[in-house]
């Protein structure tokens, strides 16, 4: 690597879709942002802003068959901005993966054995991992000479406690089929605090968060002194927060009882749960601009679904208040957390004895900033952090490979 390679590209390869920015690592700024998007179908769409000549965003409308053919129009898009993957001022391609397991705890340089690794962890994330495999591999023919990182939603959440992270089953076969908690959205609960402890004036290591990841995916974590020790979702996103599509926390015996009444097979049911259930399964809709719409139009059904949503909110903000002892922060980010100000109010209401207040101007500005909402008398800070997902995965791909 080169002594001015200092920019870092993010890919994070959907089923059909890749997400990418490239970053110059030197000051964090963003040099170009795209999407390829509908991969595989009859049109395909790849929308790319230059950031880095301030020129427009430019679209294009046509099949894309596959993630080689997205990469490699991802390739040109930059190359015309001369910000082209032969550029000696690359210096890593870092990929999201999102299932790293138990041996995945930090970023790390992709190798054979470690793509394996990554296959062998398809069964506890069949709609993810092989996504993020494909990326990987095309990434890595497009640039076989260059660092490929790896940086896993789970690695943050690898430092819950074994007593938070078991399920109650029996031993031997949680172990033979690798039946844990695991935990989703690590990037953005690892940049979130670290970010709330910068606000609150201290180190990570001396503040105790809980951090809610408000998005049509949701989770919530509670973070003790920089490290994770308990989180909402499970061995898959499915569990915890009621989302956009997914149904969150839910008695199992549900499933069994769907398939001797309804007749549902797995597949059908694992449908349900995570895309027909949530916030679109209780009101038909998944947009909370939509739904606090329909509630002033005196919506019962949408009423009902936002009630059902931030009661489950306060349950675990309470239940990691017991978690974690002493609570600095409650954050709140994401597309939800950080848009919706009636979520955060409502969220915290009544929740007073824990310390826990907004104010109601301060939650009422709309702002790109990290801010505290909560006012001075509050024995809890509450806050709104934006997350940066991307920008995690850039510093801890340079961070591995920019030394």
């Amino acid at each position: 690597m080169t002594a001015n390679a200092t920019r870092v590209l993010v890919l994070n390869s959907g089923s059909s879709s890749v997400k990418y920015q490239l970053l110059d690592m030197r000051d964090g700024s963003r040099l170009a942002v795209g999407l390829v998007e509908r991969i595989g179908e009859e049109t395909s769409r790849l929308a790319h802003t230059p950031l880095a000549t301030g020129g427009d965003k430019r679209e294009n409308e046509a099949r894309i068959a596959d993630h080689e053919e997205a990469l490699k129009a991802v390739a040109d898009e930059l190359s015309a901005d001369g910000l082209g993957l032969d550029s000696p001022e690359l210096a890593a391609i870092g990929h999201r993966v999102v299932h790293g397991g138990l041996k995945f705890t930090e970023p790390t340089v992709i190798d054979d054995a470690v793509l394996k690794e990554i296959e062998r962890l398809v069964p506890v994330a069949p709609l993810h991992n092989p996504a993020n495999i494909t990326g990987i591999r095309t990434a890595q023919a497009l640039r076989p000479d260059l660092p490929q990182v790896a940086v896993f939603d789970t690695a943050f959440h690898t430092t819950m406690p074994e007593h938070a992270a078991r399920y109650a089953i029996d031993v031997e076969t949680a172990d033979t089929h690798r039946i844990r908690r695991y935990g989703f959205h690590g990037t953005s609960h690892a940049y979130v605090s670290r970010k709330t402890a910068e606000l609150l004036g201290k180190a990570p290591e001396d503040v105790n968060v809980i951090v809610l990841h408000l998005g049509n995916g949701a989770s919530a974590s509670a973070v003790a002194g920089g490290r994770c020790v308990d989180t909402s979702m499970g061995l898959t996103p499915l569990e915890g927060l009621v989302m956009g599509t997914r149904s969150g926390d839910i008695d199992p015996a549900v499933v069994f009882h769907l398939k001797r009444v309804a007749g549902m097979d797995a597949d059908e049911v694992d449908e349900l749960l995570n895309k027909k259930s949530g916030l679109v399964g209780l009101c038909g809709d998944n947009d909370m601009r939509e739904i606090r719409r329909r509630i002033d139009e005196g919506d019962q059904r949408a009423t009902l679904a936002f009630e059902i949503y931030i009661h489950r909110l306060k349950k675990y903000i309470g239940a990691y208040s017991a978690v974690l002892g002493r609570v600095d922060a409650v954050v709140f980010t994401a597309g939800v957390g950080e848009n919706a100000a009636p979520v955060r109010e409502a969220a915290v209401t009544g929740l007073e004895e824990l310390g826990l207040a907004v104010d109601a101007d301060l939650n009422s500005v709309r702002s790109d900033e990290a801010r505290l909402i909560s006012p001075e008398y509050a024995r809890v800070a509450v806050a709104v952090v934006p997350t940066d997902e991307e920008l995690e995965i850039a510093d801890q791909t340079y961070a591995l490979v920019g030394n």
